[in-house]
C-alpha cells in the first residue's frame, strides 16, 4: 500500500512509496525493442508517459484541453500483469506510467511531450521529488519513428535550460498496464492526503503556471 503520512511530517519523508530496487531488465533488451503502435479509436490516440508517482502524472494530463482521460498504471518493464505492491518494489521494471487518451484535433503529441518535460524535474535520476527508486523513474515512450524524432527534438530544446543531463529515458512503447482501480483519479477523490497536498497539488500549480494556453476551462 501506499506509504502515507498523517501528520505533519516534513515534505522529504513524505512519499508515494517506497523501495529503491534498480530495474532487473537489461538496458538492450528495452530499448532495443520493437514498438507497438496502439491504433486511435474514434478519432482518439494513445500517449505514454512515466514521470514519478502517476497520481500527480495523471492529474497534470487530465488538465489538458484535448485529453479525454488520463489512466495509471505500469509500463516500461517485464513482468505481466503487474500489482502495485509488485511494482513498488522495483524488481518488475516497470514505471508508474500514465496512458493519456487525447484528440490529436485539439492538442498535438508534441505539446503532450512539451507538458511531459515542463511538469517534472527532467534532470533527476530515479525518481520525482521524494519519490526514489527505478518503479519512478522518468520515461517518455514512442509509438514509431515520427514520435520518437518529436520527443527527441524537444528533449534537446529542454536540455539547453539545464546545466545537468536530462535523466527522463526515451523507450518503445511495448505494453500498459492498467492500476489498480483506487489509484484512478486518486487526487481528485482523496484532495485532502497529506501527499496530495504537500507534494502533488504544489507540482500541478508549477505546471499550470507554465503551460495556461493549453489548459481546459475551469482548470487554472
Amino acid at each position: 500500500m501506499k506509504f502515507l503520512l498523517i501528520n505533519f511530517l516534513s515534505l522529504f519523508l513524505i512519499s508515494c512509496g517506497n523501495g529503491n530496487s534498480q530495474n532487473s531488465a537489461t538496458p538492450d533488451e528495452i530499448a532495443n525493442a520493437k514498438p507497438v503502435t496502439v491504433p486511435a479509436q474514434n478519432g482518439l490516440e494513445h500517449a505514454y508517459f512515466a514521470s514519478g508517482c502517476f497520481w500527480c502524472v495523471e492529474a497534470v494530463y487530465e488538465s489538458l484541453k484535448g485529453v479525454d482521460e488520463a489512466i495509471s498504471g505500469y509500463s516500461g518493464g517485464h513482468t505481466k500483469n503487474p500489482t502495485y505492491e509488485q511494482s513498488n518494489t522495483g524488481r518488475t521494471g516497470h514505471a508508474e506510467s500514465v496512458e493519456v487518451i487525447y484528440d490529436p484535433n485539439i492538442i498535438s503529441f508534441r505539446d503532450l511531450v512539451r507538458v511531459y518535460f515542463g511538469s517534472q524535474d527532467p534532470t533527476q535520476v530515479n525518481g520525482q521529488g521524494p519519490d526514489h527508486g527505478s518503479q519512478y523513474r522518468s520515461i517518455i515512450f514512442y509509438q514509431n519513428e515520427e514520435q520518437k524524432k518529436i520527443i527527441e527534438e524537444v528533449k534537446a530544446e529542454v536540455a539547453q535550460n539545464y546545466d545537468k543531463p536530462i535523466a527522463a529515458e526515451i523507450l518503445p512503447f511495448q505494453k500498459f498496464w492498467k492500476a489498480e482501480d483506487y489509484h484512478q483519479d486518486y487526487e481528485e477523490n482523496h484532495p485532502e492526503n497529506p501527499y496530495i497536498q504537500k507534494v502533488s497539488i504544489p507540482r500541478i500549480n508549477r505546471f499550470k503556471a507554465k503551460f495556461p494556453e493549453l489548459l481546459k476551462e475551469g482548470a487554472h
